[in-house]
């Protein structure tokens, strides 16, 4: 067969269901190949939206999303998504062409070294030099994106070797069978949790990529020592216990860090410092790091104890060793978990307008259901959500705490329906997130999805805003004009809704998920409650 229908039958053999991209004349054939196939492919308008749709499906499914452009323009569009997705550790294949190797009778138009460009970004980056390389090529790359820790690879298919002939054949995937962790640190581990007298639980993004949620949860109901997530932690276990003791949305300074200090033992579940760092140095903690990996060891991160192997394996090891012990001084932690839900629920019930970050908040949770995913670009509305929006079930909360993008919100959103499942699914973003990735919001109209898209509107880079001002410095540089984004919404065949007061919101809300189709909302937001975020009278010697 062609070299390009190789390729196609290749994806299928490693249960490739969806190709995201903005096609050019170099990967026509391949093009051609995928019209052929079990594979829908779906048309962008940018490319990065198509990569942020493919890694959003490599997030969910643990499976190799793909990702396709051209040469030249189409491939540098590609970066900031193949980023994404290797910082934040989401499986995903992009494929992109490349003029004839051979011989070229265009010079260098288009011409930059796309592999090279991709190398430094990603697990592995290879042209495809031969049609015959084509089954081993794509087997190995994406067997190398789902493995831990998982990531970005490319591949480069030139014109003339998508036309080239081979009688090679597809190569299946088998499911493999990830280590264990040793008995020597297994043991180790059980005494230092035993011999502790504060121990807590850092659920992290590692534990979220794969289905360690019954065995943690396991764990937990069966120790009762409390758990604190990371961002991208969120959702593995149900945030509505009474023992969990907040995320960490800031560096420093909040409830849930001064719980960590006062903790003697961290057991550190799927953490890696990609995520900004919850944990900081103090000397005054014991850290344990329970991965699939051996730590990334650095000034903020370095692990006494490591148990690496699958995650599940160690965690149900733990449950079966791990006893109970009464010199455990667990309610310690109460008076932190108090103090967070009361500084969550301060201005919950704000009539103010524009609606108080706090307001918008506790709004979503009381209207979005319990497994109605919520998708977020990069803001300052994402550390209010993070602390103040209790996940109850894995992977809905999708945000990006590792490059911290903008712009990849909606496509994420429109990644997540395209998987089905039924999930009410509500994008939260910016006004300025938002218009860098706006171009696909005719995309979703056109793919017939269900999504209601809110833009939180005060016309500015508002986390630049509030780090300009907490530095002391004017107020520069950072105010822009929006579009009317009602009348931008129906131009693009979506429903336009505007919030004009703080008690519309929650109806507009319920009312946009019932009745399906695209919607977008645009909300008014007051972000000068961001000067109350980390600052409270909390000291480490409270309780």
């Amino acid at each position: 067969m062609k070299a390009s229908e190789l390729l196609v039958k290749s994806l299928e053999a490693s249960n490739v269901t969806h190709v995201f991209g903005v096609p050019g004349e170099e990967n026509l054939a391949f093009l051609e190949a995928l019209r052929n196939s079990s594979i829908r492919f779906i048309t962008t308008r940018h490319e990065q939206s198509a990569v942020f749709m493919a890694a959003t499906h490599g997030r969910l499914t643990g499976r190799a999303g793909v990702a396709m452009s051209t040469l030249g323009p189409g491939a540098t569009n590609l970066v900031t998504g193949v980023a994404y997705a290797q910082l934040g550790g989401m499986p995903l294949l992009v494929i992109t062409g490349q003029k004839p190797i051979k011989r070229s009778k265009q010079g260098k138009f288009q011409l930059i070294d796309v592999v090279d460009m991709m190398r430094p970004i990603t697990k592995s980056a290879e042209t495809i030099v031969s049609a015959d390389r084509i089954p081993t090529s794509v087997y190995q790359a994406i067997h190398l994106a789902e493995a831990e820790r998982p990531g970005a690879v490319h591949l480069e298919l030139p014109e003339d070797i998508a036309e080239e002939n081979s009688d090679e054949l597809p190569i299946s995937r088998d499911k493999t069978r990830r280590a264990i962790a040793d008995e020597k640190s297994l043991a180790a581990l059980t005494t230092a949790i035993e011999t502790a007298s504060k121990p807590v639980i850092l659920v992290a993004a590692g534990a979220n990529r794969k289905r360690i949620g019954k065995q943690l949860e396991n764990f937990v109901s069966h120790t009762r020592i409390p758990f604190v997530t990371t961002q991208m932690g969120k959702g593995v276990l149900d945030e509505s216990s009474d023992l969990y003791l907040g995320t960490t949305a800031l560096t420093d300074g909040d409830f849930v860090h001064s719980a960590l200090r006062k903790a003697d033992l961290v057991l550190m579940i799927g953490h890696d410092i990609t995520e900004k760092p919850p944990v900081l140095r103090s000397g005054r903690q014991r850290v344990a790091h329970i991965n699939f990996y051996p730590a990334d060891i650095d000034y903020v991160y370095q692990p006494e104890l490591e148990a690496i192997g699958d995650i599940s394996y160690t965690l149900w090891q733990l449950s079966e060793r791990v006893r109970r012990q009464d010199h455990w001084d667990l309610e310690a932690f109460t008076p932190y978990r108090m103090a967070q839900l009361a500084d969550t629920l301060r201005q919950s019930d704000s009539d103010a307008f524009p609606l108080t970050p706090q307001r918008f908040v506790a709004d979503l949770r009381r209207t979005i259901p319990g497994d109605g995913i919520l998708s977020l670009d990069n803001g300052m509305y994402k550390l209010w959500i993070a602390r103040n929006y209790p996940a109850y079930q894995q992977n809905t909360v999708l945000l990006d705490n590792a490059l911290a993008t903008m712009g990849a919100g909606l496509s994420a959103g429109m990644g997540v329906q395209l998987l089905g499942g039924g999930h009410k699914t509500v994008v939260v973003s910016g006004d300025g997130g938002f218009v860098m990735g706006m171009a696909d919001l005719i995309t979703a109209v056109q793919l017939n999805l269900d999504l209601v898209v809110i833009i939180l509107n005060d016309n500015a880079y508002g986390m630049i805003k509030w780090k300009q001002a907490s530095m002391g410095l004017p107020d520069y540089g950072l105010d822009f004009m929006n579009p009317d984004f009602v009348r931008l919404a129906e131009s693009m065949g979506a429903h336009g809704h505007r919030v004009t007061s703080a008690a519309e919101f929650a109806p507009m809300l319920a009312a946009a998920m019932e009745a399906g189709g695209i919607h977008v909302i645009d909300v008014p937001i007051d972000y000068a409650e961001n000067e109350t975020l980390g600052v409270s009278a909390w000291s480490d010697d409270v309780a």
